[in-house]
């Protein structure tokens, strides 16, 4: 009989490739799986439930009805009234009596109640998710899904708990208090098995919490034959001339990716087009520092593409930065997927120093590692790159390590897990 997983992440499943890879190993070789993630209300086309890959992904609702009904109200009241003051004046007796509404709201907003309330009705969806069959093996991915993991296997059932953190979850980017640290340490002395990125990272967590050292599954893309791959012509959608090399960034475009210094490096980087691919939170800030440094002409921005359809991008560069900043301990541990990304489609990199990117990089001659805070370095190393000979030398490492760096090694290694469990 076939075991059952119920697996949990925290995002709405659009483009997490790790957990993709992780449940359609698991569904290949047996195992009926769920994933449980979060909706998106604001992607009409999102479906709530759905099949991939032979595995059932639910996506729980993030807000409740009448939440979003009521922020839809007040939102489009004030919108109106803004526009109709004169409308607002006759209908002072009915906004006399939305006001405690609308203040309360807003108070709960202020101070990040409505925000807690929220995290906790999205967990409890979660759990009742986690709930609704008697699954064997519960998979929490990351802290943030750890807790459900925990309630469902220990609490309600009697059932085996893994915990695969893609993170250090105590030294990351927006996670900042010791709660982490404590809701964590507590928790691992729960689990039957658990799983990290890279052996750095597994070292480290042994030691913080005097735990047996986790196993490792490197976050290894699929393998990748490029003369098989359609190629979507990226000079043509963002209308570079053909004599220009791409330069790439893919990625979030957030804090620590050290996307401010490859701006400042363009001024003295020879020739070429800096590529963005993707969102976040930064991007604001980054076309304004294009504008101020007045290399508008040198850089494109491309929307994020769906996980399926990145590769298809990535193998028009001619080099991919992998510039990462050492800004925590879990940028400094990290392999990074778009480093491998690169390396699938056969473009030599521009990577962080770090010791996991550097075992990597130089020991496989992938490309060139630099002090990722040094913009100067960056600008040397890019420089260095439009030599041919060297580019093509780096190409060909590139081509052959992809048989080593990619998802069919590591799957037999994650699988073994559940095997022994």
């Amino acid at each position: 009989m076939k075991k059952k997983v119920c697996m949990f992440v925290w995002n709405h499943f659009t483009n997490d490739a790790r957990v993709l890879r992780e449940c359609t190993a698991l569904a290949e070789d047996g195992y009926k799986v769920k994933l449980v993630a979060i909706h998106d209300h604001k992607d009409k086309n999102l479906p709530y439930e759905e099949m991939i890959n032979d595995f059932k992904v639910v996506r729980v609702k993030r807000y409740n009805d009448t939440h979003l009904k009521l922020s839809k109200i007040l939102k489009n009241v004030k919108k109106y009234l803004k526009n109709n003051k004169l409308l607002a004046i006759f209908m002072l007796p009915v906004l006399i009596c939305m006001l405690p509404i609308y203040m309360v709201f807003k108070i709960l907003k202020k101070i990040g109640l409505l925000k807690a309330m929220n995290r906790f009705c999205i967990f409890a969806r979660m759990v009742k998710e986690g709930l609704d069959d008697k699954y064997d093996i519960y998979h929490s991915n990351d802290l943030n899904t750890l807790p459900q993991g925990y309630i469902c296997s220990k609490i309600f059932r009697n059932s085996k708990l893994i915990y695969d953190s893609h993170e250090v979850q105590t030294s990351r980017t927006g996670y900042v208090g010791k709660q982490y640290y404590y809701l964590e340490k507590y928790l691992v002395k729960k689990i039957d098995a658990m799983i990290m990125t890279t052996d750095t990272r597994a070292q480290y967590t042994a030691e913080l919490y005097n735990i047996n050292k986790p196993s490792v599954v490197h976050n290894y893309p699929f393998y990748v034959d490029i003369d098989e791959l359609e190629k979507i012509d990226l000079y043509e959608i963002a209308n570079i001339p053909r004599e220009e090399p791409i330069l790439l960034y893919q990625g979030g475009i957030q804090e620590g990716r050290g996307l401010e210094k490859i701006v400042e490096a363009i001024p003295h980087i020879n020739k070429g087009i800096v590529v963005f691919i993707g969102d976040g939170k930064l991007k604001p800030t980054i076309k304004k520092m294009v504008k101020d440094y007045g290399v508008e002409e040198r850089v494109r921005f491309v929307e994020k593409v769906p996980v399926n359809d990145l590769l298809k991008y990535t193998r028009n560069a001619y080099l991919g930065f992998q510039v990462l900043q050492n800004t925590c301990y879990n940028h400094y541990s990290t392999i990074s997927n778009k480093l491998l990304e690169y390396v699938m489609c056969e473009v030599p990199v521009i990577a962080s120093d770090f010791p996991e990117i550097k075992k990597i990089v130089e020991n496989n001659e992938l490309g060139i590692c630099i002090d990722s805070s040094d913009t100067n370095e960056i600008a040397k190393a890019v420089n260095m790159l439009f030599d041919i000979k060297l580019n093509n030398m780096l190409k060909n490492n590139c081509k052959y390590s992809k048989y080593k760096y990619n998802w069919n090694e590591e799957k037999s290694d994650f699988l073994q897990i559940y095997n022994k469990l």
